[in-house]
């Protein structure tokens, strides 16, 4: 009987005596904290409110009604920004996916061959050259727009397609991304592996660095494509002809006839929510394989 009571009085083995016993406490929530995320999440999440509410009001209950009450007139404003100048809209659309998509996938190419090559060889001038990159990521675009339009000015590209994707390509910000992916994904050992095998260096990068650097090329690509997307300064310099418009551009100029046709704002207001779309289900796509290549690693053993 004695021994019985002992053993139930006894604590299991690497267990801590009186563990687990009694009501457990409530996890303590740090306010401010969260107060700080709520608030800039608000912050973030009203405008794009805004304009959802905003786009299913007709021209009368834009400026008639509660701001954040839903309207009847958003049937109306598609047909209508559907027929205005026989579908210029669709145009700036598909421009902007050209020039962003276009753009973002020859500009995620040259960042991983470069940030490849800077994280991965060893010659002079190297750190050099990363701190020059630096520098271009510092650089704010306004600066360089004007010395690119004179420079694609003298090659008789500007109002071209090619005058706004040239400039796009080298992203300095990709590259200083790749190089420091590939400078942590890339085992050197994995490269000299490779080139005991006798497979060349171009081999050795498609065929083993590349995918190691999947995910982070993932980030690249999808800043670049969300940076072109929304650019509006390169364009407003290099292009004249509004057939050529990506949608920031086509839907500014939108804004500027609305300053003497209120009819347009509507227009501007639904163009601005349709235009949200493309960049919701670029994240949702890239999101899956962006998860499945950070959960799958570098390395297997």
């Amino acid at each position: 009987m004695s021994t019985v009571a002992l053993n139930k009085a006894e604590p299991v083995a690497g267990t801590v005596p009186g563990a687990g016993r009694g009501p457990s406490r409530p996890r303590r929530i740090a306010l401010v904290p969260t107060l700080t995320l709520l608030l800039g999440a608000l912050y973030c999440l009203l405008p794009v409110a805004w304009v959802v509410v905003a786009s299913t009001k007709s021209g009368n209950e834009l400026f008639s009604t509660f701001t954040f009450w839903p309207g009847t007139g958003l049937g109306e404003n598609l047909a209508d920004l559907n027929a205005y100048r026989d579908g210029v809209y669709w145009k700036w659309m598909g421009n902007s996916a050209l020039y962003a998509g276009l753009g973002a996938l020859l500009s995620t190419c040259v960042s991983a061959v470069s940030g490849y090559a800077l994280a991965v060889y060893r010659f002079r001038g190297r750190e050099t050259l990363f701190n020059v990159l630096l520098a271009g990521v510092l650089m704010p675009p306004v600066i360089l727009a004007v010395p690119q339009y004179l420079l694609l000015a003298q090659a008789d590209l500007t109002d071209s397609y090619l005058s706004v994707l040239l400039p796009q390509i080298l992203s300095p910000y990709g590259v200083y991304l790749a190089r420091i992916y590939a400078a942590a994904s890339v085992p050197s050992d994995v490269v000299e592996a490779g080139r005991m095998d006798g497979a060349g260096e171009w081999r050795i990068f498609t065929r083993v660095a590349l995918p190691m650097m999947l995910p982070g090329l993932v980030t690249v690509f999808l800043f670049q494509f969300v940076a072109i997307w929304n650019n509006f300064l390169l364009p407003y310099i290099m292009l004249s002809d509004d057939e050529k418009f990506p949608i920031t551009l086509g839907l500014h100029t939108l804004l500027e006839q609305g300053a003497n046709t209120p009819a347009l704002y509507t227009l501007v207001i639904t163009g601005a929510f349709l235009a949200v779309f493309p960049l919701v289900a670029l994240f949702l796509v890239i999101q899956r394989f962006w998860s499945l290549d950070l959960l799958s690693g570098a390395v297997k053993s």
